[in-house]
């Protein structure tokens, strides 16, 4: 028993290496069995120099015990070419799935040297047969293609080959929802590989423009979904020839109304309270929220009638409206804002506003009349400056040189704008000689009386003042009219006429001569 286990297995042994050693020139066996899978070419993409090997999806059938590997295509035999000569399935590696892994012996480029040509072209299909060591009908196979893309590089997918997509959608919340509520579309595009763009459509139209996919997703957020019912879809475009478009099926998504907004509306009038009959009052009426579109109607209540002064358009949550026509009495203003879409947002009144319309008044124009106001002057004058005293005699008492007379009449003359009044002031020297004999200007007194005056004048004549009673010339007091004294206030515009009555009382020690004093008159 255990010689003919030998014999079967060097018989065996010897068959699988005299298949392998005429592997590349023998021809794969003619007899051919159902495709029972399919076999996967390792690396995905390589070059014709590169070690290739196949995995198959399953394992070989049941009775199998050796496999072989042919390989068909441009420059090879029709029949197929072997690349693994008839070798035990216990020689090679099992795979996760149970398959077989299969390394080809040589390298393409080998392959095609020993079929005798050089240009390696299009697609090559290596076949798997499972199969007995000594019978050549096949148990099963497994098919495996490369397609080269050029004389040097391959890849294990057909380039001309259009791949299907599907894509799917799902919408997030869930419906319904309440209009303006945000709402994200999710496209999910199989192969995730895809690229391309999603349109999503509402009803069959465009909502938004194109996403772009990445990683096999596109997504839109949208609160543009008006109240109603929605067929939403996403539509996926490939970016390249390589993969067929695809929809997704239709989600039904309802939206439903959102309630109306609460609208309030506030009046404002100028002139405040009150105006005249005929002149301009100006309404002006806030709604908020400013977003609300509609309408403001003016409204005057007058006696318990309401009417309608006009209607104006809100304009950034604002309307203003001006009248002149207002009748004379007592006025309520309102404002009533109309939506324009009352499933939007609701109307309001604004608080009655209290009018009072007066009389009317008459109209006016004026005219500027103008003059203009010389500063005037104040002059001061005599019709004649000197005055001459009679000589002084000796008085009853025997002690003082005595003498008496009157100033010359001073003419005051104020024409000053403004009227601001005027006084005139008098002060003298000492008397003089010419030589060294003086007479103390202290003994010069006077008694200021108003000769007359202008109609439009008060004049007040000064106090009189005494002189002294025959003071030295040395003597440095203030009496009589050594010091400033007054000789009349007064004001009014006009002329005036001053005088006064003067008294000289010289010591009995004066020298005889001629004296002369300087009376200043002053006016201010």
């Amino acid at each position: 028993m255990l010689k003919k286990t030998l014999s079967r297995a060097l018989a065996g042994g010897i068959a699988g290496a005299l298949a392998v050693l005429a592997g590349g020139i023998v021809a794969a066996p003619a007899a051919q069995a159902a495709e029972i899978g399919t076999a996967e070419v390792t690396p995905a993409t390589g070059a014709d120099t590169s070690g290739i090997s196949l995995t198959t999806s399953a394992a070989c059938p049941a009775g199998a015990t050796n496999v072989i590997v042919s390989v068909t295509g441009t420059g090879f035999p029709a029949g197929g070419q072997n690349v693994v000569g008839n070798s035990p399935i216990g020689s090679y590696g099992t795979a996760p799935s149970g398959g077989l892994i299969i390394p080809l012996t040589s390298t393409m480029r080998d392959y095609a040297n020993t079929a005798g040509f050089t240009n390696l072209t299009g697609k090559y299909t290596f076949k798997v047969t499972c199969r007995t060591a000594f019978n050549a009908t096949s148990l099963g196979d497994f098919p495996a293609s490369i397609w080269f893309t050029s004389n040097t590089t391959y890849q294990n997918s057909d380039p001309a080959a259009v791949t299907d997509t599907a894509t799917s959608l799902a919408v997030s919340p869930a419906s319904p929802v309440t209009a303006g509520t945000p709402v994200t579309l999710t496209a999910t595009v199989a192969p995730a590989a895809a690229g391309g763009q999603v349109q999503f459509r509402d009803n069959g139209q465009a909502l938004g423009g194109p996403v772009t996919v990445a990683d096999g997703q596109a997504q839109l957020v949208t609160s543009a979904l008006g109240a109603g019912g929605h067929q939403l879809t996403a539509v996926f475009t490939p970016a390249g020839a390589g993969y067929n478009g695809s929809t997704s099926t239709a989600v039904a998504y309802t939206v439903e109304a959102a309630p109306a907004t609460q609208t309030t509306t506030a009046l404002a009038v100028s002139p405040a309270g009150t105006a005249t009959r005929f002149s301009p009052v100006s309404m002006t009426a806030s709604v908020s929220p400013a977003s609300a579109a509609g309408s403001v109607r003016f409204q005057d209540t007058v006696g318990g009638t309401t009417s309608t002064l006009g209607t104006v358009q809100v304009v950034g949550g604002q309307a203003s409206f001006t009248t002149s026509s207002l009748g004379e009495g007592d006025h309520s203003f309102t404002a009533v804002f109309v939506p324009a879409d009352t499933a939007a947002h609701l109307g309001s009144t604004s608080g009655a506003v209290p009018y009072v319309v007066g009389a009317f008044q008459g109209v006016t124009a004026s005219e500027d009349i103008t003059t203009t106001v010389e500063a005037g002057a104040l002059v001061i004058s005599v019709d004649n400056p000197h005055v001459t005293l009679p000589s002084p005699q000796l008085n009853s008492n025997g002690d003082l040189l005595s003498t008496a007379g009157a100033i010359n009449p001073v003419t005051l003359t104020d024409t000053r704008a403004g009227n601001p009044g005027w006084s005139v002031s008098g002060q003298v020297t000492d008397f003089s000689d010419g030589g060294s004999h003086l007479i103390n200007g202290q003994n010069l007194g006077w008694s200021p009386k108003l000769i007359d005056k202008g109609a439009s004048q008060t004049v007040a004549p000064g106090a009189a003042v005494a002189a002294a009673h025959g003071v030295a010339p040395g003597d440095a007091g203030s009496a009589g009219l050594k010091s400033s004294r007054s000789l009349a206030n007064g004001t009014g515009l006009g002329t005036a006429h001053l005088g006064a009555d003067l008294a000289l009382d010289a010591p009995t020690s004066t020298v005889a001569g001629t004296y002369t004093a300087t009376l200043t008159l002053t006016a201010i």
